[in-house]
């Protein structure tokens, strides 16, 4: 391929997906390669048998070097003896010499199946010299005496020359000069069976691969299991109290016996824990333990025979140190007939071993002895050229010299090794003859400048005559490629660092396409290197190019080091090239396909924030996440986008840009992913927080627009409150707390003497609230936590003592900040628990962060000033009194429990005792008070406090109070658990449903019946049922209207949710008198009231199964009872009444007829489905409330 037209990136999927496919990948078998038939095949075992001709006595046949000729062989066995076949090995020699490598390929593979292998194939195939392929020949140039093109792959031949030298590898391309990637059928006369052979030669691949891998994998465990340092063997052998540390590979067998063991003897469970506690290992598969390791007996077998055990290797090789090699050999086999085959294994892979480490110890000597000789010779040439030799005599003729020099070296950048030139052999010769003088004994030289001397290289030259012509036709026989581009840069060596960038950046194009996708990383710093200090733009922005599409879709780490070299790229070049370079390969892959590129532009506009120029920071990148983080589609590309526009913004010092970054933050909040709003808040808004905070707009502009949009959001939604951007909002002030107090801290009057002297003061643990990120903690704003402990000390005398005059941003807190949150707080909905909730945990940290005194000071006197417990403040007419809003619930559980003291829990039992007593006897709603219990109630702390203050409502004197004490009940028993339940809960409620006032009875009702839903006690079960029973079957309660309401609206609530029995012993019954008594009321209201009851109990409890019985007996005749009610006051509902009380009539039938024929038929089931189509279509057309349909349609949970 032409340099020009290499493009590194062309790379299909499927050789991407190759490249990532392991080594050891199952091949298919080809069809040829199946068991050998008995009748067709030539080489039958008789054949075998025959005593094979002697061709070669080498262990190593070429095909080129025959002993005898095959054919007279061949027609010698044949005239010899009509009957006899020619041998095997005749053939295999016929094929090697005719170049039939593909045909002797699978006879090898087919001997081998049979279990013949024949030693001149083995051989031949084994060596990897046979399959080396000359330059620019094809492999089927048979009368050139090549070989046969093409290699096996790398892993797979190159056996021994890795074993050798497993670093020069450079030579061969494994990956690529495969005999998969040549086209046989160019080659060969049968193109058909080019799929066959392939698939042969694959096969003999595998198994040559897997046989290496077994051969190394027996070498290192042979060789990891021999690395006990000789100093340590002394050491055991001399004390023997001292016990040798267990090694790796025994204690892996050990724990596979003892596994196999306790698996064995049924100790399952211990099996399984001393799994768990090893759980490195696969105790299924004793090839984990070790590398070719033959597996010893059992530990059963192996405690028998302890007594009776061999001299292990160890002891052996110990007893033979200091006798001679012939003699160990002898005396071994001699004295010990019984050692194993694998002990006289180890000792002599332990021999080869240490005979290497010799070998490499004589060579390291001898190098040192080299580097010392060659370091002296340079330190004597030094001395003797103390300038610089001329190569001419005359000026013309130097210059003349030097212009042909550098024409021959490629413009001074390169030293040519493919020997002197034919002009320059020309050149030399002629000037050594004309200035020399001819004295044989004086030395002749041609000069070529080194990369490490100033001087000139001189070379001896010989005292002959030869010409010119003759010389350089002579030195052609030196084989040297230098044709192609690959040639021409082998050729050519580079004599300085700009020589060396020009050849990287010629080069790297060709490398990257082939190297594993897994392992390009290793190519970062190459491409940097080069892209950093090469001279050509263009080339380094081809370098650059490459680094960014290096790998298609590039993991965390893969990414972490592009950026990394990206960072040091910037470092080294400067901003203009930053911005010049590597900012247009960012802007090329916002748009990439894959978002794990858009993810590294993303950040990578982050980490080259630093090393911009600052107007590109605040226009061109900026512009760019901006557009990425409207844009993209990916939640994690724009999670980065805002982690690198917080960056952004430590480093925009354009105030215009203030209005655009606000937006983007805004941008961000609303983001739907929860990782990219969790981003905002942890790096985002605190970054632009600090410049805000630098400009001076925190308390001017930043938070009063956020407070003018919450403010909006609450005009715009009296109809329907759009709650999310009421927490985008909220949560975003929340973020901004830190750096408020921060800002205060450093503005105020005590700033100046804020010096640390001495020992740091302690901040208390739970001083702040936990921050969402580091960002977020007031001791990173404001430098460090000495600082901060310092600050807050005088803070605090500050607010004690001297106060808050001349404390322009504390006091913008407290006139400004707190009267328009707390007027805020008294617009929004009462009955949100969202806006509640998030309210009150604003004003939670506010006052944790701005401390306690403040709190108590500042915070809780400007509440009990609106809130004054007086009827006055509660309009019973109107109910927009300010004890109804959500001032109290956010004043309760926000700025009262933000302390957890004594004191503080006194002064919330008593407001809210003094909420529930005013509410209850202003007739007012309760919703304040319900808020408040349920966002206390949802933390377990507060729920004895909250008995408490219901404690107070049910002994207190007013019936009012007592009932909405029993009305709060119901909110608290969901969250309490079953033992307060039983030990506060049911006792007050007995005590309220004994009240004198028939109210107070009542209110208790929806609590029973909650209780009935959420308990699962029995005992408390049946004291509450007991309890409900009487409300139902006392003659007293027989004309209370209120109560039967009540009742049968609490079992439509709790009926679909409570026990079964409950629901079919204790709720249906009754359902049923209370419909059949109705039939019979004379008034029409409290008729009519009822039967809309009972028709929302009906519709809730139609959802539930129910018995056969049931059905009959109760079921069924209440709905008709119901159905008569509602004929003369609601034809409406008497329709879907009608189809409910058929479809049930169908069930009960069809479950007669199922029973008796053994299934349902199917004109009943589509009657049913019918009814319920009627029955759902009636429910359509009705007006009814919600909360009736809702009951309808609600399953048990």
């Amino acid at each position: 391929m032409a340099a020009g037209s290499v493009n590194p990136f062309n790379l299909s999927d499927s050789e991407e997906e190759t490249e990532r496919r392991p080594d050891g990948a199952d091949i298919e078998r080809s069809p040829g390669d199946g068991p050998q038939g008995q009748t067709t095949n030539p080489f039958s075992p008789q054949a075998d048998s025959e005593p094979a001709v002697l061709l070669l006595s080498s262990s190593r046949t070429s095909p080129s070097v025959e002993g005898i000729s095959v054919a007279t062989a061949a027609v010698a066995a044949v005239g010899g003896n009509a009957e006899t076949r020619v041998p095997v090995d005749v053939i295999a020699a016929q094929l090697l010499r005719d170049q039939y490598i593909l045909t002797a390929l699978e006879l090898h593979t087919e001997l081998l199946e049979a279990g013949r292998e024949l030693p001149r194939l083995r051989d031949y195939f084994s060596n990897p010299g046979n399959f080396e392929r000359q330059s620019g020949t094809p492999p089927a140039c048979k009368e050139q005496g090549l070989g046969p093109g093409g290699a096996l792959t790398a892993q797979v031949q190159d056996r021994k020359r890795r074993k050798n030298d497993a670093v020069h590898v450079l030579d061969r391309a494994g990956s690529i000069s495969t005999l998969d990637s040549l086209d046989f059928a160019r080659y060969s006369d049968d193109g058909n069976r080019e799929s066959d052979e392939r698939v042969a030669v694959l096969e003999f691949e595998l198994r040559k691969a897997k046989e290496t891998i077994q051969a190394l994998r027996a070498n290192l465990t042979q060789a990891a299991e021999c690395e006990v340092p000789s100093q340590e063997r002394k050491n055991f052998k001399s004390s023997p109290e001292i016990q040798e540390p267990i090694r790796p590979l025994e204690k892996r067998a050990l724990n596979f016996l003892v596994n196999e063991y306790l698996l064995k003897n049924e100790y399952k469970l211990s099996s399984i824990t001393f799994s768990d506690e090893n759980d490195d290992q696969d105790y299924e598969l004793w090839d984990d333990v070790g590398l070719n390791i033959p597996k010893p007996p059992d530990l059963l077998q192996l405690y028998r025979n302890c007594g009776n055990s061999l001299p292990s290797p160890r002891e052996t090789v110990d007893v033979a140190v200091g006798v001679e090699a012939g003699e160990l050999g002898g005396n071994c086999i001699s004295q010990q007939p019984l050692q194993k085959p694998e002990t006289i294994q180890q000792a002599e892979v332990v021999e080869e071993l240490e005979y290497q480490i010799s070998l490499l110890n004589n060579e390291k000597q001898s190098l040192a002895e080299q580097i010392k000789k060659l370091q002296s010779e340079i330190q004597e040439l030094k001395r003797n050229v103390s300038t610089p030799l001329a190569a001419g005599t005359e000026t013309g003729q130097s210059q003349a010299d030097s212009a042909e020099d550098r024409a021959s070296l490629d413009n001074g950048q390169y030293l040519d090794i493919r020997g002197v030139t034919e002009a320059e052999e020309v050149k030399n010769s002629s000037t050594a003859r004309a200035s020399a003088p001819p004295a044989p004994s004086t030395p002749h030289h041609a000069t070529l400048k080194p990369p490490d001397s100033k001087g000139p290289v001189q070379f001896d030259q010989p005292n002959r005559k030869l010409s010119p012509a003759f010389h350089q036709a002579l030195l052609s026989f030196c084989r040297m490629s230098a044709d192609s581009r690959l040639g021409s840069e082998v050729s050519r060596i580079a004599d300085s660092e700009e020589s060396v960038m020009l050849m990287l950046g010629r080069c790297l194009p060709h490398i990257v396409p082939n190297v594993l996708l897994a392992k390009r990383e290793e190519l970062i710093p190459l491409i940097l290197c080069t892209a950093c200090l090469h001279p050509e733009p263009k080339e380094r922005d081809q370098l650059l190019h490459i680094l960014f599409n290096l790998i298609k879709r590039p993991d965390d780490e893969q990414r972490q080091m592009i950026l990394t070299g990206c960072v040091a790229f910037a470092r080294h070049v400067g901003p203009t090239r930053v911005e010049a370079e590597l900012l247009p390969q960012c802007w090329e892959q916002i748009n990439h396909k894959y978002p794990e590129r858009r993810l590294l532009v993303a950040e990578s506009c982050g980490a080259l924030a630093p090393y911009l120029p600052k107007e590109i920071r605040s226009s061109l990148v900026l512009s760019m996440l901006q557009q990425m983080l409207a844009e993209d589609k990916a939640d994690m590309v724009r999670e980065a986008v805002v982690k690198s526009l917080g960056i952004i913004m430590a480093y925009i010092d354009d105030p215009d840009k203030y209005s655009q970054g606000f937006e983007m933050m805004l941008l961000s909040l609303g983001d739907p992913s929860e990782r990219v709003v969790n981003a905002t808040h942890q790096v985002f808004i605190p970054a632009f927080a600090a410049w805000t905070t630098e400009l001076g707009n925190l308390q001017s502009q930043l938070i009063p627009s956020l407070l003018s949009r919450i403010e909006k959001l609450l005009k715009q939604g009296e109809h329907g409150l759009d709650e999310h951007k009421l927490h985008m909002f909220l949560s975003a002030l929340q973020s901004l707390i830190p750096p408020l107090f921060a800002v205060v801290l450093q503005n105020a009057p005590f700033t100046s003497r804020a010096k640390l002297q001495g020992e740091a003061p302690t901040i208390e643990v739970t001083r702040f609230p936990r921050p969402a990120s580091p960002l977020q903690d007031v001791a990173t704003i404001v430098g460090s936590r000495e600082q901060l402990a310092l600050l807050l000390q005088l803070y605090d005398h500050q607010l004690l003592h001297e106060g808050t005059t001349g404390w322009d941003s504390l006091l913008w807190v407290v006139n400004q900040l707190l009267p328009q949150l707390i007027e805020i707080v008294g617009r929004i909905n009462v009955t949100s628990s969202t806006c509640v909730h998030e309210f009150s945990r604003f004003f939670w940290r506010l006052c944790r962060t701005f401390g306690k005194i403040f709190t108590n000071t500042k915070v809780k006197p400007q509440f009990q000033e609106i809130l004054r417990l007086s009827e006055e403040n509660v309009d019973a007419t109107a109910g927009n009194g300010i004890l109804t809003k959500a001032t109290v619930p956010i004043y309760a559980t926000g700025v009262l429990t933000c302390y957890n003291q004594e004191e503080d829990r006194k002064l919330l039992v008593g407001f809210l005792e003094d909420v529930m007593t005013t509410l209850s006897l202003s007739h007012a709603p309760l919703d304040s008070l319900k808020a408040s219990f349920v966002e206390l109630g949802a933390n377990p702390a507060y729920h004895e406090l909250l008995l408490t203050v219901l404690w107070y409502g049910v002994v207190h004197t007013s019936a009012l109070v007592r009932c909405t004490s029993a009305r709060m009940f119901e909110l608290l028993v969901k969250g309490v658990n079953e033992t307060l339940v039983a030990q506060r809960v049911v006792p007050a409620l007995i005590t309220l449903s004994s009240d004198p006032e028939i109210s107070v009875r009542i209110s208790t009702i929806p609590a029973f019946g909650t209780i009935m839903e959420t308990v699962t006690q029995k005992e408390l079960l049946e004291r509450v049922k007991m309890q409900l029973a009487s409300f139902l079957e006392d003659p007293q309660y027989q004309d209370q209207h209120s109560l039967h309401m009540e009742i049968i609206k609490t079992f439509g609530r709790v009926g679909p949710n409570a026990e079964p029995r409950f629901r079919d012993e204790f709720v249906l019954p009754h359902l049923h008198k209370l419909a059949l008594g109705n039939n019979m009321q004379t008034s029409e209201n409290k008729r009519i009231d009822i039967a809309t009851q009972l028709f929302e109990a009906y519709s809730a409890l139609s959802c539930c199964f129910i018995s056969e019985d049931l059905m009959v007996n109760h079921f069924l005749p209440g709905l008709r009872c119901l159905r008569a009610d509602m004929e003369h006051f609601s034809p409406e509902h008497e329709v879907i009444l009608s189809s409910m009380i058929k479809e049930c009539e169908l069930k009960v039938e069809n479950k007669a007829v199922g029973e008796a024929q053994g299934s349902m038929s199917i004109a009943a089931s589509l009657v049913g489905e019918d009814a319920k189509t009627k029955f759902l279509s009636k429910m359509g057309q009705l007006t009814t409330s919600g909360a009736m349909l809702a009951n309808v349609f609600q399953r048990k949970k």
